[in-house]
């Protein structure tokens, strides 16, 4: 079994409880045994954030922000201010996907995008859904051809899930988009389209210490269901138990 990467939960897994109450919701997942977490609002929700890490011990390595809609310095300087290193931006409008140029586009954003978040001292990346691996332009997919484009600067974090119902091999992808990746979404279940059919880790068809092992450069593995027919709290406590080996796995 390969060593697990230190582990972060995506809070958008458990955003109806933060609609309810943030703060203790933060307690929760502090308390399930996360200290790492990933945000994915953290503009709007700058200070409540900084409020739960400092009282619950919490830190977020990496969060998520549509930045390439938003305004850059707004966005970076809040990171800064929060203490998030890394800001992704996780959705790009499927229809930019399907030729060439029009990635190339997208990468040119990014590659722009790099030295205003320099600035405030942010690194940045790109996060996949399917449609980036489901599109393939001349044998090559969508993210290949973005990962190809960029700056070297511009990290990408493989959501391993949707890479696999986008049609791939998630092995096989980590090993030739190499140390381009340096975070990676940790997620199963019957590896088709629909959020609600997602299982907490371990408990599904993805083979997760395969992908974790091929995931030479990375620095965290973020733990998400985007949605789950139960108890997120208990797909969430079950995941985490699964792959920092307290729970057998099945």
């Amino acid at each position: 079994m390969p060593q697990t990467p230190p582990l972060s939960l995506q809070l958008y897994s458990v955003r109806e409880a933060l609609a309810q109450d943030f703060h203790g919701t933060l307690k929760r997942v502090a308390d399930i045994g996360f200290t790492l977490v990933e945000p994915y609002d953290f503009v709007s929700q700058a200070d409540q954030l900084t409020k739960g890490f400092a009282e619950f011990g919490l830190s977020a390595p990496t969060a998520h922000l549509r930045f390439l809609d938003a305004d850059l310095n707004e966005t970076f300087s809040t990171a800064a201010r929060i203490g998030i290193p890394t800001v992704i931006d996780p959705f790009v409008d499927p229809s930019k996907w399907t030729s060439r140029d029009d990635i190339l586009t997208t990468a040119d954003a990014l590659n722009a995008a790099v030295a205003t978040a320099a600035e405030h001292g942010v690194r940045i990346g790109y996060h996949n859904h399917a449609f980036e691996l489901a599109n393939v332009i001349d044998g090559v997919t969508g993210l290949e051809i973005l990962a190809d484009a960029l700056d070297p600067a511009v990290i990408l974090e493989l959501d391993t899930y949707w890479a696999a119902v986008g049609g791939q091999d998630v092995v096989a992808l980590l090993g030739r988009l190499g140390d381009r990746v340096h975070f990676i979404h940790i997620k199963d279940g019957p590896i088709e389209a629909d959020p609600l059919t997602q299982v907490a880790v371990g408990s599904g068809k993805m083979p997760v210490w395969d992908v974790i092992a091929a995931a030479k450069n990375v620095e965290v593995g973020v733990v998400e269901l985007d949605a789950f027919a139960g108890d997120m709290f208990d797909a969430v406590t079950d995941s985490l138990a699964y792959l920092t080996g307290t729970k057998a796995s099945a």
